[in-house]
């Protein structure tokens, strides 16, 4: 550890210390807001009752579908597409709560960027006929959808990136480290042997193994490990960054590998759902149903008794900057969103389900891909509720009181 590096603190303090940088970051507006409180939109769900929205077929959903976990993630041999880049929610569920998810946070995006009210129910348009039209008989589920100027920018941005762009130089040196600060903390000895114990384990190393050298004689170990304070609903949850090396022959090569702890999912699962019981194995397998480029750099694995996921992070993968939306191209944004999450759940259905469920979803709005009835209703009760459950957020907050 360097001069000026922090020092450790007790689990109880660093715990105390991410309740309260979470609440400060859903303080920061009602968009991030939104993204925290995922607990919230299905809670309300649970309000309206049946038939408030469709049913739709049982398929692997992200579960919590809004614009920051959507993005470009790259596949283990380079290539990128937007896809779902954050699973901890994934279930075996109804795709329309997907669907939902996704349509209130483009609707608070929407205001968040001052843009006229008009704008929202063009956008909640655009996103039906993006996401119906990837259950046409003509939709390849496999093909590469016509991305608006602003997404190409972010693919743009992916294939450029770099390590050094992801602010891990370390990365480069002959024994890399993780740079301690603001976003790595430091680890006790007991927590840093537990974290490391686990790289060894035989999927990690195959996984690490085939991700960077692809020679099963290949010999693999761990170079550093610290907490990694990220994300803002798993603030609190167990989350560690380790550089690992694989070393085949006079090659080295590096990866920075992400453990996070998975605990049960806030979406409701489909009754019957063939999951798996691990939440780990769970989180695995709905990213390799969902996020394909994702999925096969992934492994589910126990540490300390608790269920964990591990991705290999690569630059590539990043959130896309929506924050300001511009009124020309909101609605094209709102519609291609739609379709990359409809190609996410069409991919699973054989030809005869995605023709119920388009059925089924041109029913709830007529004859036209207008934005059907229930998805307004549900938006517009969906904005007021987190609205007010922000501002009372925000107040408790700054009174010190939460």
């Amino acid at each position: 550890m360097s001069a000026g590096s922090p020092t450790y603190v007790t689990p109880g303090r660093r715990q105390r210390a991410l309740d309260r940088l979470r609440r400060l970051k859903m303080a920061a507006s009602a968009q991030r807001y939104v993204r925290g409180s995922t607990r919230r939109f299905y809670d309300w769900l649970e309000t309206i009752g049946p038939g408030g929205i469709p049913d739709g077929p049982p398929i692997w959903i992200c579960g919590d579908c809004h614009v920051g976990n959507l993005g470009p993630v790259a596949s283990a041999e380079g290539v990128i597409a937007i896809q779902v880049r954050d699973l901890d929610q994934t279930v075996i569920g109804n795709p329309a709560h997907d669907l939902l998810r996704l349509a209130l946070s483009l609707a608070s995006a929407a205001r968040g960027s001052d843009l006229p009210g008009v704008a929202t129910p063009l956008m909640m348009e655009g996103l039906m006929q993006g996401y119906s039209s990837a259950f046409a008989p003509e939709f390849d589920v496999g093909s590469d959808l016509d991305a608006p100027k602003t997404i190409r920018a972010s693919l743009r941005d992916s294939a450029a990136a770099s390590w050094k762009s992801l602010a891990q130089e370390r990365l480069e040196d002959p024994e890399p480290e993780i740079p301690l600060g603001k976003k790595f903390w430091p680890l006790a000895k007991e927590e840093r042997e537990a974290v490391l114990e686990t790289c060894m384990q035989p999927s990690i190393i195959e996984l690490v193994r085939q991700l960077r050298s692809r020679d099963d004689d290949s010999r693999v170990k761990w170079l550093d490990a610290a907490f990694w304070v990220k994300g803002c609903s798993s603030l609190g949850l167990m989350r560690y960054a380790v550089v690992m090396e694989a070393n085949g022959g006079k090659k080295r090569s590096y990866c920075l590998m992400d453990f996070k702890e998975a605990v049960k999912a806030s979406a409701p699962a489909a009754k019957g759902a063939g999951m798996p019981a691990d939440q780990g194995e769970r989180v695995v397998a709905g990213a390799r149903h969902l996020s394909p480029h994702l999925g096969e750099r992934m492994a589910a694995t126990q540490m300390g008794g608790k269920a964990f996921f591990v991705r290999e992070v690569r630059p590539q993968d990043l959130k896309l900057d929506l924050d300001r939306l511009a009124a020309k191209e909101a609605t094209e944004i709102a519609s291609y969103l739609g379709a990359v999450v409809g190609q996410a759940h069409s991919r699973q259905l054989p030809e005869s389900e995605r023709r119920h469920w388009l059925a089924e979803l041109r029913k709830a709005h007529g004859r036209d891909l207008d934005a059907p009835t229930w998805l307004w209703r549900a938006v517009v009760d969906l904005l007021a509720e987190h609205e007010k459950a922000y501002l009372e957020h925000c107040r408790r907050y700054a009174l010190g009181k939460d």
